[in-house]
This record gives structure tokens, C-alpha cells and sequence, in this order.
């Protein structure tokens, strides 16, 4: 199918006029405002606005202790945020040489995974929610409930997670989990075909997305493009596999990729990396070692003085941490590198020409949350 488009150059100055979409609107998840200069029902030009949701979570990071910053790291992506979470503490262990106990290494993989697929759940649902159907929603929250149940009871949250700590994690997990996870596993596998039939075989939902906002390999990466976005359009880079870090290396798992990079393309990235995220569970659950959650830690820590980094694969993309230490307990300077701000900065060249009714796919396709934009 090929979406109807219009050359932009031939009409601007004619009919034009501007649109606002947002900054509270359904399909953009979150307070994101795009300006749109419009030409009847198509696209002429965009501007993404944002900073509606603006927290300061850098500064407030250079104000405190390295530890009391971590519930903050779940502020930004609230949808995937134990990925934030392992993030954080992965650059402090690295600075301060503080090593994790593996329990805790395997109970971090687990968590993060069943994160992970609880944030694609919610994409899908949401995703197809903004294209007119409402079904898949509710069965794609029925199966995100069972995560959020199980991550409830050993982290004490249901949403935004501060479970992990320098050297482990706050809690251990028990014999309950472990079954209630293993049940999980063993359900949603049981309806992926369900799903398959649903929507992936929809003819309404494949002609809405087939061919719709293609990212070619070469704009994917002059624009930073990364996470599903990326790997749709062709591009096999996941930092689990290519850079790995914690235990992933320990693991064997693929990385799912598109072809073309439509929207179609970022779906089925975003469906398959589910199964992925079960062989991973289910092989950590198999080898759970005993011991310690926790590994000893001094009571007040202290980074010596220089830089560090340290990125982890979230459920967007690449997560980054840099941070500079002058020797002190606290700070001298926090920076994140946030997906979804990479992702949205393709919206202009991405869109422009489209109808709007193709422009809700796109954006949607990208599965961005603002507030780690607004940070």
C-alpha cells in the first residue's frame, strides 16, 4: 500500500494553516505538543514543543547523595523503569569499584525483563487504542497485570520502582515469585497466537502501518535513532548483545529486526523482543544461584574524583548515565541520555507530508515517553 503524500513546496502559501496537537492529547501519552502547519488533511511541516513536564532531575541530582537520587530514576520512564534503575547503580559500581552479588545480578535481569515486557504490553495496547481499536488494550493490561502483581510483591511498587541498590538489590525474591513467574512465562507464550490473530493479521491495523513513516538505516542513524526504532529499520544494535553489561552476556537471546523500518516494522520488533525477554527470564530462573542479595557496602559513598559512564538497553533504547565526581558525596554533574529524545527529534523530516491520521501512526510507532524527555 502506499500512503498518499503531497510535495509540500507546490502548496505552501495556499491553504495553509497551523494545528495545534497537544500538549494534552490522547495519542501523544504524555503533555508533548507538535505544532502542525497544515494543508486540508496533510501534513506541510512540524515542530515537537516541549518541556511542559519539565522536573530538573539532572540538578536535583547534583543537590543530594548518589544514593537518594535512585527513586528519582524511575520518574523518568515510569513505563520501563527498573532498566533507569540498573543504570544508575551499574555507573556508581563502576566508579567506586563496588562489585554485586551475582543473586543479585540474576534477580536484576529477571526484574528488568519482566519490566520490559510489561512496557510493550502497554505500548501495544495503546499503540492500537490510538488507531481506533479498543480490544487489544484490555487484553494487553489483563497480561501486564500479572507483572505488576509479581514485581508488586518483591519491590513494593507497582509503577515506579527504586528496588535496586549499590551492590544488589533492596529485597531478595522467594519460592512465590519464582512460580508466579515461571506461570507468566508459560501464559503469555500461550497467547502470543491470540495476538497474532488480533492484530498482527488485522487487514484494517496492517494498512494503517504498512509502509507508514519509514526510517531508512541512513536517517535512523544521522538522527541517533535507538531501541525498536532503530532496530526496525534494519539495524541489529542492542546493547544487551553488543555491549553487554550485568550477566547478559551469560544469556542466549536474538535481536529481532525489520526490514524496511515502517511502522509494520516497529510493531513486530516490539511483539517478537517479548519473547525474546521470556527466553531470558526463564534461562535466569533455571540458573538463580544462592546466596547474598546484597553485597557489603559502606554506609556513605564516595566516587573519586573524574568521569564515568555507563548505558544500559531500557525498554525504549539506550540509556545513558554520565557522571562527574570532584570526590564528594554528592555530584558535581549529572547527565542522562534518554531515548525517547533521540527518537523524537526524526518527527520533522519523519512526517512531514502525511495526512494526520498517518502522522498518529507514526508518532505512536515510536513509543516515546515524555517525561524522560522532560527531565
Amino acid at each position: 500500500m502506499i500512503f498518499p503524500t503531497i510535495d509540500t513546496e507546490k502548496i505552501k502559501g495556499q491553504r495553509q494553516f497551523f494545528l495545534n496537537m497537544g500538549p494534552q492529547h490522547p495519542s501523544t501519552h504524555g503533555v508533548l505538543r507538535v505544532v502542525l502547519e497544515m494543508d486540508g488533511e496533510y501534513v506541510l511541516d512540524l515542530d515537537p514543543v516541549i518541556g511542559y513536564c519539565h522536573r530538573m532531575h539532572e540538578k536535583m541530582g547534583e543537590c543530594r547523595p548518589w544514593p537518594s537520587f535512585l527513586p528519582n530514576t524511575s520518574r523518568m520512564d515510569y513505563v520501563c523503569a527498573l532498566p533507569y534503575n540498573h543504570g544508575y547503580v551499574a555507573v556508581i559500581e563502576k566508579a567506586t569499584g563496588i562489585v554485586p552479588t551475582r543473586r543479585a545480578e540474576f534477580i536484576r535481569v529477571i526484574s528488568s525483563e519482566l519490566n520490559r515486557v510489561s512496557s510493550h504490553l502497554l505500548w501495544l495496547g495503546a499503540y492500537l487504542l490510538d488507531l481506533g481499536a479498543f480490544t487489544p488494550i484490555l487484553y494487553c493490561f489483563d497480561d501486564r497485570e500479572q507483572i505488576l502483581d509479581a514485581l508488586e510483591d518483591v519491590t513494593g511498587s507497582r509503577l515506579t520502582y527504586s528496588y535496586f541498590r549499590v551492590g544488589g538489590v533492596y529485597r531478595d525474591i522467594d519460592e512465590k515469585f519464582v512460580e508466579r513467574t515461571r506461570a507468566f512465562v508459560k501464559r503469555l507464550r500461550g497467547r502470543f497466537q491470540m495476538y497474532e490473530q488480533l492484530v498482527t493479521g488485522n487487514v484494517i491495523f496492517r494498512k494503517r502501518v504498512e509502509e507508514n513513516g519509514v526510517i531508512s538505516r541512513d536517517m535512523a542513524l544521522r538522527y541517533g535513532v535507538t531501541g525498536p526504532s532503530l532496530r526496525g529499520s534494519g539495524i541489529e544494535y542492542d546493547i544487551r548483545k553488543k555491549m553487554p553489561y550485568s550477566i547478559y552476556n551469560e544469556f542466549d537471546f536474538d535481536i529481532p529486526t525489520g526490514t524496511i523500518g515502517d511502522s509494520f516494522d516497529r510493531y513486530m520488533v516490539r511483539f517478537l523482543e517479548m519473547e525474546q525477554s521470556l527466553r531470558i527470564i526463564e534461562q535466569a530462573l533455571d540458573n538463580l544461584p544462592d546466596g547474598p542479595y546484597m553485597a557489603k557496602v559502606p554506609k556513605k559513598v564516595k566516587i573519586p574524583a573524574g568521569s564515568y559512564s555507563s548505558s544500559v538497553e531500557t525498554g525504549r533504547g539506550e540509556l545513558s548515565y554520565h557522571l562527574v565526581s570532584d570526590g564528594s558525596d554528592i555530584p558535581y554533574r549529572l547527565k542522562v541520555r534518554t531515548p525517547s529524545y533521540c527518537n523524537l527529534s526524526i518527527l520533522r523530516e519523519l512526517c512531514s507530508g502525511m495526512l494526520l491520521a498517518d502522522l498518529v501512526a507514526a508518532i505512536g510507532s515510536l513509543d516515546l515517553v515524555i517525561p524522560e524527555i522532560d527531565r
